[in-house]
């Protein structure tokens, strides 16, 4: 994340910490390990962020089923996009500012991982393949429009703290179903005794 950290945020952290992180060399890549292919094959969602051509920050939610953010390869991420409220702030964005973050979390977990990276947007009709390597495997069968990918930079792992854990109607019921059989169960029970 050396990227981040510009002259101004080591000063705040000097000012605030009495300590600043060891500058480096901030355009050195890293490439994703296991444990973060891993997460992000597990996410049915993620915040995307890129900057207006005004030099605004615009942050926009995706989601999809488990694993539509694929990991190409240990340096590339990608992801279709499919016809939406054809506003294509993203996708204009991109267009003047090739700078991204993806902010992804596991709320259970309390787990997030930002990655930084320089993103493009193809056209599906002329990366047909690419479409169908994105597509394999989805229940969702619409019509790529797009595609996004980014070249991943870097990446940094946050911690839990101050993450409120948020869990899915899938995972509710998954935690909730034994209860409800046993509740069943001793509902018949007490049906029987009552004749």
């Amino acid at each position: 994340m050396q990227t981040v950290l510009t002259p101004k945020v080591l000063a705040a952290q000097q000012r605030y910490y009495g300590r600043a992180a060891p500058a480096g060399n901030g355009e050195e890549r890293d490439p994703l390990t296991t444990e973060e292919r891993t997460f992000i094959a597990a996410r049915d969602s993620f915040y995307l962020g890129t900057i207006t051509e005004s030099g605004w920050p615009y942050i926009q939610h995706r989601g999809g089923p488990r694993g539509f953010l694929q990991v190409l390869n240990p340096q590339t991420l990608a992801f279709a996009d499919y016809g939406g409220n054809r506003q294509m702030l993203s996708t204009g964005n991109l267009a003047a500012n090739d700078r991204a973050t993806l902010f992804l979390m596991d709320y259970p977990r309390r787990e997030r991982l930002k990655i930084l990276g320089h993103a493009r947007v193809l056209d599906a009709r002329e990366h047909m393949d690419l479409v169908q390597r994105l597509q394999a495997g989805v229940a969702n069968q619409a019509t790529v429009e797009r595609i996004f990918v980014l070249d991943v930079l870097s990446y940094d792992w946050n911690c839990p703290k101050f993450i409120t854990p948020r869990y899915t109607t899938e995972e509710v019921e998954a935690v909730t179903e034994p209860l409800r059989m046993r509740i069943a169960e001793l509902d018949q029970q007490l049906a029987g005794r009552s004749k």
